[in-house]
């Protein structure tokens, strides 16, 4: 169901309808990337929409209840952290501690072997995961219902691609070809989730969320919506995790961001 079907059917969304749209405008967006050709490079197809949708829909029943301000973007999942948990950046020991949900994962019909699925039973830790959501967890003094209070976070593109070594293939890794079509159907599909949330700034983690951002801000007409970068938190992209939080909190706090947990 698109955002415009949605409100024409309903003026405005009742607050407990609001995750329902959510989980519809992502299988939409599910449906279409599964048929496209992601080249021959792309062995394994992780979605943990699918396998992982029991704690995933828990997630968005939780913390997705009203309108929010600020949208976290993420590129697409971590072997160690969505993969496992359905939940973006969502590493397995805060998923348990800090957002407090439970449940059961499935095993995805293929799978590398180097890379399983074991759901909150995995031991292995995401390390952007852990990096992002300590400094969460730091903002809303340890209440994750004060982060969201009007802040969410979502992945731009939901599914994890590997090659025959199991390496992590992400959108910017495509050829040009095969990017196109898959840019061309989850910009829409941020579009509409921006305005069914009405966002009012985009927080892109890293600089492939940002040029999308800027991109769906620019092509949809949302001028009113404010994109803003802030380094991903990968040790590869920003080396310690001191380094990362402190460019962070400059960058989250010139925006005025930061207040919002005050």
């Amino acid at each position: 169901m698109s955002v415009s079907k949605y409100f024409s059917q309903q003026n405005k969304p009742e607050t407990d309808d609001l995750a329902d749209c959510f989980i519809n405008l992502e299988n939409d967006l599910v449906s279409q990337l599964n048929n496209l050709n992601y080249g021959p490079n792309v062995v394994y197809i992780y979605n943990p929409l699918d396998y992982a949708f029991n704690l995933h829909k828990i997630f968005l029943k939780k913390f997705l209840n009203a309108n929010k301000k600020v949208l976290f973007l993420g590129m697409n999942p971590g072997p160690w952290g969505m993969c496992q948990t359905g939940i973006p950046f969502g590493e397995v020991n805060i998923v348990r501690s800090y957002l407090r949900i439970v449940g059961e994962v499935l095993t995805p019909t293929s799978y590398h072997p180097q890379r399983p699925v074991t759901g909150l039973d995995c031991h292995r830790s995401e390390v952007s995961g852990k990096r992002l959501w300590d400094l969460f967890i730091e903002l809303s003094d340890g209440d994750p219902y004060k982060f969201f209070k009007d802040c969410f976070i979502h992945n731009y593109f939901p599914l994890a691609l590997m090659n025959e070594n199991a390496k992590n293939i992400t959108p910017s890794d495509l050829k040009s070809e095969y990017q196109k079509k898959l840019q061309e159907i989850c910009d829409k599909s941020l579009s509409d989730i921006v305005t069914l949330l009405h966002i009012d700034t985009i927080v892109a983690i890293g600089k492939y969320a940002e040029k999308r951002s800027n991109e769906v801000v620019k092509n949809f007409k949302l001028n009113n919506i404010k994109v803003v970068r802030i380094p991903h938190p990968s040790p590869r992209s920003v080396g310690t995790a001191e380094k990362w939080k402190n460019e962070t909190l400059v960058l989250l706090k010139s925006n005025n961001i930061l207040q919002l947990f005050k």
